[in-house]
């Protein structure tokens, strides 16, 4: 690696991020630029009106509504009911990292469902192995890129000896898998560079990631609610206007709800599992070491078979697994809500929120994924 390259991601010198988000420093930096006082929110029939029509859904923001006591309840009954088995997912994962990457690791979680995720990496190994390892949450975006002034700043800041190890929520069809691996080919053909472009989940139903946690289709109950379960932050932003040459992609900090916010009650209950999981999670790490079930991207054919089926030209309009499926219906305008079978429990807040959405709901018992959500094509909401 010439002087020259290590020059071209070391300079312009870039300015540490101002402090936001709900979660302590401690757990999570997020570089990021606030966008707080910018009105940036679309109605929901607006925002989609305008996606199908060729506005990058990074140039605005859905309108993010506080959950009504119902869905609250259901994620408080859902928390307790799972969150020792995110915890064993959590350990799993941690260990991988751990094992894969090494002491020097900086945890890197993709904005913004991947951020609790990367809060709970970081405890695991705080409370099981006394590693404090560097956290961070920056932006991707389908269609344009991971934020390369993130990318940049952590390099400047721990050095390129560090392990960068990516970290998400789950994958739905590993688009941001796809999205991942050419952003570090880019950025490392740029600068020089040797980023690894692994993503690690807690839940890869999608068969696209080679460290995950599981591979089943559970409900990580961080998917059922917004930003009130992720820091406090919007989706991420990104737009000519408003984000300079220097600067990281933009988000909104939601303040005003910081009296309602989960954040903090997400990962502290799963957290409070560690102690118990850790010796499973540490044995379920080293099976799959020592026979590893590397990514077989197995989900695509339940996207080309939803495809044939129902006549979808649009691929985008197809969110398969657990996670994309409540973003479906808690952002987008919803036609059919695809599940496995009527009884499956990682689903109730899918059938609440689909009646809710009055969405149509199939029975579709050769799913791949425990459910699949179909945005409304234009056409058909015109």
């Amino acid at each position: 690696m010439t002087t020259e390259m290590h020059q071209s991601w070391q300079k312009p010198r870039l300015a540490d991020p101002k402090p936001l988000g709900s979660y302590a420093p401690a757990d999570a930096v997020f570089l990021l630029k606030d966008l707080s006082d910018v009105d940036l929110e679309r109605g929901t029939e607006e925002r989609e009106e305008a996606i199908q029509t060729g506005t990058h859904y990074s140039e605005m923001l859905p309108q993010e509504y506080q959950p009504t006591a119902e869905y609250v309840d259901l994620f408080q009954r859902t928390l307790a009911d799972s969150a020792e088995k995110v915890a064993l997912a959590a350990g799993v994962v941690s260990e991988l990292i751990l094992r894969k990457r090494g002491s020097q690791t900086v945890l890197v979680s993709l904005a913004r469902a991947g951020t609790p995720v990367g809060v709970l990496i970081k405890r695991y190994l705080l409370h099981k192995y006394k590693l404090d390892l560097p956290h961070y949450s920056i932006s991707i975006i389908r269609g344009k890129g991971i934020d390369s002034n993130a990318l940049k700043y952590i390099l400047q800041k721990h050095g390129v000896e560090q392990q960068i190890q990516f970290i998400d929520g789950w994958t739905g069809k590993g688009a941001i898998r796809n999205v991942l691996i050419q952003s570090c080919r880019e950025f490392n053909e740029r600068y020089g560079t040797n980023l690894h472009d692994d993503l690690a989940v807690l839940a890869d139903p999608a068969g696209s990631s080679d460290t995950y946690g599981t591979r089943e289709d559970f409900l990580i109950p961080s998917a059922c609610l917004n930003s009130t379960v992720s820091g406090l932050m919007s989706r991420t932003v990104l737009r000519d206007d408003l984000i300079g040459e220097d600067d990281f992609h933009g988000s909104k900090f939601y303040r005003h709800w910081l009296d309602q916010d989960l954040s903090n009650t997400f990962v502290d209950q799963v957290s409070r599992y560690f102690p118990a999981v850790a010796q499973q999670a540490e044995l379920r790490a080293q099976e799959l070491l020592e026979h590893p079930e590397p990514a077989n991207w197995q989900g695509i054919e339940d996207i080309r078979w939803i495809q044939q089926e129902y006549q979808i030209h649009d691929i985008n309009l197809i969110k398969p697994g657990v996670g994309e499926t409540t973003r479906v219906l808690l952002r987008r305008v919803p036609w059919k809500i695809l599940i496995d079978r009527e009884d499956n429990p990682n689903l109730r807040h899918i059938l609440l929120l689909a009646r809710e959405r009055q969405a149509q709901i199939e029975v579709c018992p050769q799913l791949t994924y425990s459910c699949c959500g179909i945005i409304k094509p234009r056409e058909e909401h015109a």
